[in-house]
């Protein structure tokens, strides 16, 4: 954003009287370089904001460098996971907020709405991300159409560094730092067997009958997720089959009669050549925890995607617990 001198300076000092600002005497920031910091703020990375506004790395550092000259105090610090946001750089934040609020009120759709721009970066697990991400997304783009949302399929845990993405999908509850964790809802894993297989092999009867059957499922090893590594633990010890760390590997396996697939309930029962077998006695329950910063939580085209992937997720209820 590039307004001219005196612009800037009114700006400025409105954006920093809303967000009760002190500043020393006779200095005023740029709107330009709060929005830098919004960029940085956002992300932990001077890389990732340089390649959404543009810069080089060097424009950024230059530009904090002077955002914490004109404000007299540190904005960021440098964490493990990134840079962090000083006191006075949350500040700042919510001063650079305001001017990026008041800059996309002067955009209206076709309509005469206030439109949503802008790229939204996400990372879920692969179930989540074709059945619950994909379908919020493409509902947000049809509403937004210059929202773009990237998914990156991936199961891990919550990153403490959360560069690169705005939004991150894992199972179970996350112990994060500088973030907030917000529970998405439950969904059911089950045992499955192909009909083929299980008409030449037999249904297990019982808890202890399992331990006949080889497993189709994580490869134990690379497994990062504690929820999904003890989700097997019902059992008496199986032998592997085909393990992966793609939960649509697993699906596919189990279909072509490699054992008894340990499975996500919503993506095995849309087979019908997938039988459930003992659904009274495992029923693996887990959760799906939605991981932002705070600040990138009040970006308003993130605040869609996650608006749309709650309602993708309370649409899907029952589904994703199992009841068909």
């Amino acid at each position: 954003m590039h307004l001219p001198p005196p612009a800037m300076a009114k700006t400025a000092a409105s954006v920093c009287k809303n967000a009760d600002m002190t500043l020393p005497a006779g200095r005023r920031p740029s709107p330009d370089d709060l929005l830098v910091l919004l960029a940085v703020g956002r992300s932990g990375r001077y890389t990732t904001a340089a390649e959404e506004l543009g810069l080089n790395h060097t424009t950024i550092s230059r530009r904090i460098a002077a955002l914490e000259q004109s404000l007299g105090g540190r904005v960021l610090i440098r964490g493990a996971g990134g840079w962090e946001l000083t006191d006075l750089g949350r500040e700042a934040l919510a001063a650079a907020e305001t001017v990026e609020a008041a800059v996309r009120s002067l955009g209206v759709d076709e309509t005469g709405a206030r439109g949503l721009e802008g790229v939204v970066r996400m990372s879920a697990t692969d179930g989540f991300s074709a059945y619950i991400a994909a379908p919020a997304a493409a509902e947000v783009q049809r509403r937004h159409p210059k929202v773009a949302v990237e998914i990156v399929a991936t199961t891990r845990r919550a990153s403490q560094r959360r560069s690169g993405v705005d939004i991150e999908v894992v199972v179970g509850e996350p112990q994060v730092h500088r973030a907030e964790a917000i529970r998405l809802g439950d969904y059911c894993l089950g045992l499955y067997g192909a009909r083929e297989y299980l008409a030449e092999h037999g249904r297990p009867q019982s808890i202890e009958d399992l331990a006949r059957f080889p497993l189709v499922y994580f490869i134990d090893s690379m497994l990062q997720v504690d929820d999904l590594d003890l989700a097997p633990s019902f059992a008496p010890p199986m032998r592997e089959s085909v393990t992966s760390t793609n939960v649509f590997v697993h699906v596919e396996a189990t279909r072509a009669a490699a054992g008894i697939g340990l499975l996500p309930c919503f993506m095995a029962d849309r087979h019908y050549d997938l039988i459930r077998v003992l659904p009274e006695t495992v029923a693996v329950q887990l959760s799906y925890w939605l991981v932002a910063r705070p600040e990138t939580l009040r970006r308003p085209e993130v605040a869609a995607v996650v608006k749309a992937i709650r309602g993708r997720m309370n649409d899907q209820r029952e589904v994703l617990l199992g009841a068909r």
